[in-house]
């Protein structure tokens, strides 16, 4: 049987257009159950509450429930892990934050590659850290609270959301760069960590504004500063650390991952929709009051964001020598 060249390119055509059919239906069917964001965080987190709010803009503009699933523990290794570990289809995704990036050297064993193993699929948002003490402290600034310190070396407890997490290392920053000791004290996420903080537990605690900003309106903890090198919108009379120690800056960023393997398409629909989401008022409205700043890119440059906050963090956990597994 002659197979003619016209009929050839015919069928070639019909071939090569198959997979590019194929991603399109991928992409518009998708997605096609209820999709889990994993947050490595407890509830009440500022990962948490990120989540949240981008899952309910993300299920009324998908017509699926985006439902925020909490897997706290080892530093968000355990959900991160987890989502490493699930099926690249779009339907499992990661709320990435400092800590994955802060991880990469912090822990000298892990599973997984979070570079490698997580597909960057959207930056949401960078918030400042809040400098925040019991309001027993007899310290209204930083330099007050520096001198506190050097006068009462290792007898100030430093809460934290845990080992690794992003309020450990700004307050890791924080002691390297004042000069001062306090004793760290890590708790399993921010939540039980303000709780000890308010009952005056703890003294000092360095968190995202999220999480502390309706304690600091009510008055229960006493702000010293914020830690972006900018003053934020939403504690505009908080002086930032950086104004009593130059070069000072940590701050919390959240973004979405997805697993290795993750189709392109399913991926760039995420992108757009979260970058959509980003543009709406009510959303930009909702950051802003948290403290949070948008963060509109491509999958390509938060990929980027990624590594560059990687090679940032892993400096000061060389330089520090902190360790937790």
């Amino acid at each position: 049987m002659k197979f003619h060249r016209r009929q050839f390119l015919h069928v070639s055509a019909g071939a090569f257009a198959l997979p590019a059919v194929s991603r399109v239906a991928c992409a518009q069917s998708y997605p096609s159950r209820p999709v889990r964001i994993i947050v490595g965080f407890a509830p009440g987190s500022g990962s948490d509450i990120v989540a949240r709010l981008l899952g309910q803009w993300l299920s009324e503009r998908l017509h699926q429930p985006f439902i925020t699933e909490n897997r706290p523990g080892a530093g968000g290794n355990l959900g991160a892990e987890a989502v490493v570990k699930a099926t690249p289809d779009g339907h499992t995704l990661l709320l990435v934050a400092t800590p994955n990036a802060i991880n990469a050297t912090l822990y000298d064993k892990l599973n997984f590659n979070f570079i490698h193993d997580i597909e960057p699929v959207a930056s949401i948002s960078r918030e400042p850290n809040v400098i925040v003490v019991n309001p027993s402290v007899p310290a209204r600034t930083v330099p007050e609270f520096i001198a506190y310190a050097k006068a009462n070396p290792d007898k100030i407890a430093m809460a934290s959301a845990g080992n690794g997490s992003s309020s450990h290392l700004a307050g890791a920053l924080f002691q390297n760069m004042a000069g001062i000791s306090m004793v760290h004290v890590p708790y399993r996420g921010a939540p039980p960590a303000i709780t000890d903080l308010i009952s005056g537990q703890a003294q000092f605690f360095a968190a995202p504004t999220s999480v502390l900003i309706e304690h600091i309106r009510a008055g229960k903890v006493r702000p010293l500063a914020v830690t972006t090198s900018q003053r934020s919108n939403a504690l505009a009379d908080i002086p930032t650390v950086a104004e009593t120690m130059p070069g000072f800056e940590a701050s919390t960023w959240f973004g979405l991952g997805a697993p290795k393997g993750t189709p392109a398409q399913i991926i760039n629909r995420l992108n757009e929709e979260t970058n959509a989401a980003l543009t709406d008022p009510k959303i930009k409205a909702r950051l802003a009051a948290l403290g949070g700043a948008t963060l509109v890119g491509s999958p390509a440059d938060f990929g980027k964001f990624i590594v560059d906050e990687t090679e940032k963090w892993g400096q000061l956990v060389r330089a520090a020598n902190i360790r937790v597994g």
